[in-house]
């Protein structure tokens, strides 16, 4: 028995009297189609159950209509904002995404980058520091487009994000200062990453300027390493007043454990995390963080690609996202 043939461009076409160019505007989500020809040719694809074969289509062409996103940590609720907003923006622009996660490991890291190459995806926005930048070298020789989070700076077909942490966290500690606190500690994340870095170092010189020292613990950026950070501080000469974490996770393990030691929050201790993450206003008391914005970065990181993918030199530029304080029930006077 014969397998029918799966309708064509031209099917679609010759079923509502237009040229198969016009079906394929339509297709690539084109300006130049009116609202009335677009509901034509989406009507006639739905009754003829039309469906374009896109690898064909990246054969023929050489590139993909996908963009890549690679991810750290699919759990972490600081990425779904990222997510969603780099996918509207890539639709509005007539790509699709495809997503990675590395989940911090180098093997998966490298199949990431393997699957960009191979799907022929134009541009791939890695938003996580823990990358070897000689990725983005990789795929330059590629002709792939990229821009990197906290990475070191921008060169041919690579651009970087780097977020502004000493904006926010300067303010985290000037606004805690004025409370009255002069005991400081940080619940660092992993000292291996750009991002968690940078954090410490912009706490540190706030603290600095203050004429203040602060007391580090170094976390892994989850809310079990939160609330294991506390037994050190209570063992420690004098216990801070004021606990400044490398993220919202982090600072929720803390206020955890602080209150099944006793304590209470923010009247013996004040925490502050970062990111702001959609829990961190949900939880008791509501937490106070240096605010990321996430949909921001999404945005901003496929505007980049789209920049780089159409600018004639194709050369990358670096870019600063600023955080601030979002001030909630968490703090209060030492």
């Amino acid at each position: 028995m014969t397998k029918p043939s799966m309708p064509t461009m031209s099917d679609v076409a010759k079923r509502c009297g237009v040229t198969a160019s016009t079906v394929s505007r339509v297709l690539s989500g084109t300006k130049f189609v009116t609202p009335e020809t677009r509901e034509l040719v989406t009507r006639a694809m739905t009754e003829l159950n039309f469906h374009r074969d896109s690898h064909a289509r990246r054969l023929a062409r050489g590139r993909s209509d996908f963009l890549g996103l690679i991810i750290s940590d699919i759990e972490n609720p600081f990425y779904p904002g990222l997510i969603k907003s780099f996918e509207t923006a890539a639709l509005a622009h007539g790509f699709e995404v495809l997503l990675c996660t590395t989940n911090y490991d180098s093997l998966r890291t490298e199949n990431a980058f393997r699957r960009m190459i191979e799907n022929k995806s134009p541009g791939v926005a890695v938003m996580t520091s823990r990358v070897d930048s000689s990725m983005a070298k990789r795929l330059a020789e590629r002709g792939v487009a990229s821009v990197f989070l906290d990475s070191d700076g921008a060169g041919p077909l690579k651009s970087n994000i780097r977020i502004d942490y000493a904006k926010g966290a300067g303010e985290a500690v000037r606004y805690l200062h004025t409370l009255g606190h002069r005991r400081f500690a940080l619940i660092a994340g992993p000292q291996d990453r750009a991002s968690h870095v940078a954090l410490r170092r912009a706490v540190e010189n706030a603290l600095r300027r203050l004429g203040l020292k602060l007391q580090l613990v170094e976390g892994r950026n989850d809310a079990e390493s939160g609330e294991a950070a506390v037994p050190r501080l209570l063992t420690s000469p004098t216990l801070p007043t004021a606990v400044l974490c490398s993220n919202d996770l982090t600072a929720l393990g803390v206020i955890r454990s602080l209150h099944k030691n006793g304590l209470r929050v923010p009247e013996d201790v004040s925490v502050v995390g970062a990111d702001d993450i959609p829990f961190a206003a949900l939880a008791r008391p509501s937490l106070t963080t240096v605010r990321i914005p996430r949909e921001k970065l999404g945005s901003l990181a496929l505007e980049i690609l789209q920049n780089m993918l159409s600018a004639p030199t194709k050369r990358g530029k670096e870019f600063i996202l600023p955080t601030d304080l979002v001030i909630r029930e968490s703090t209060s006077p030492a």
